[in-house]
């Protein structure tokens, strides 16, 4: 998908909700257990009670992975049935180097290997560029990058300062003294870095970062470094972050914005009603993401 479809979907549906596909068989509703491939059908209802509602679907790979084949075959059901008009995320948090991350992206975007393709992936940027650029390889498939995260270990690395002017007695004895790993901005944050870094890697129609909702106030900081392109945001929902405040520091010109919504939304109700709760709280969240695309002008 494009990012001007992806515009599109967001302006006809007057939405930028992402159903976060996440499912665990300990909280599956029990009626669904009976069923041959519980997980798919658990999706597929869950698909059909929001589709009116999101324009994008993400499923976190690691809850189709912890159950070897079974899950992979659960995992290729459910990217199929997803509607073509929306767009997908493989939540699988990758990063590699060279061959490795070529495989991870091979699994991910080629059909005809591994029968999916999706059409982006989430990545972790800490192994560098050689680790990012296997995925952006694949023509037409999107780059999610973990940028600020709403995780409580995230402040044990992202919103740490690097200081340039501080110099290392150890540089010789590291080999760093002449090397390229250099600080731009004195008073930059790491997850600065790695926004206005990665930026020389793709651009706003092939790149996307991870901002979590909890940490609505840094996104006019992250506007200020990336202005253009989309951000998914978790958070907003089971997690408290706020959808007003993710608007008022994160919209953009063409909205700029995927809002995640999992345990909210897939687990609004365990029982036989679960597709019409889903239903009812995507179609809340839709309405309340409509007002903000008019409070913007978007639509």
């Amino acid at each position: 998908m494009t990012r001007n479809q992806l515009i599109e979907q967001i302006k006809r549906k007057k939405s930028f909700l992402c159903v976060g596909l996440d499912p665990d068989l300990k909280k599956l509703p029990k009626h669904l257990l009976k069923e041959p491939d519980a997980i798919f059908e658990f999706n597929k209802r869950l698909i059909d009670a929001t589709a009116p509602y999101a324009v994008a679907y993400k499923p976190n790979i690691a809850f189709y992975e912890a159950l070897g084949p079974r899950g992979w075959n659960s995992l290729q059901r459910t990217l199929a049935y997803i509607p073509k008009d929306c767009f997908t995320i493989a939540d699988a948090k990758r990063g590699d180097i060279g061959n490795t991350s070529s495989l991870y992206a091979q699994a991910f975007f080629d059909k005809n290997s591994s029968g999916m393709s999706f059409d982006s992936i989430t990545v972790a940027p800490y192994m560098g560029r050689d680790s990012v650029m296997p995925f952006l390889e694949f023509k037409d498939k999107w780059v999610i990058l973990l940028a600020l995260t709403s995780n409580e270990g995230s402040a044990d690395f992202q919103t740490h300062l690097l200081n340039p002017q501080l110099s290392r007695n150890d540089d010789d004895e590291l080999g760093l003294a002449n090397s390229q790993i250099v600080v731009e901005n004195q008073n930059e944050y790491v997850f600065e870095r790695v926004l206005r870094v990665s930026q020389e890697w793709g651009g706003a129609d092939r790149l996307m970062y991870v901002v979590g909702a909890t940490k609505a106030p840094m996104l006019k900081q992250v506007r200020k470094i990336a202005p253009d392109h989309f951000l998914l945001i978790p958070g907003v929902g089971a997690q408290g972050g706020s959808m007003e405040e993710v608007c008022k520091y994160g919209m953009n010109k063409d909205c700029g914005l995927l809002v995640n919504a999992a345990r909210s939304i897939i687990y609004a109700s365990s029982g036989t009603d679960f597709e019409q709760k889903a239903a009812e709280e995507a179609q809340r969240m839709q309405q309340e993401m409509e007002a903000q695309l008019k409070a913007f002008g978007i639509i």
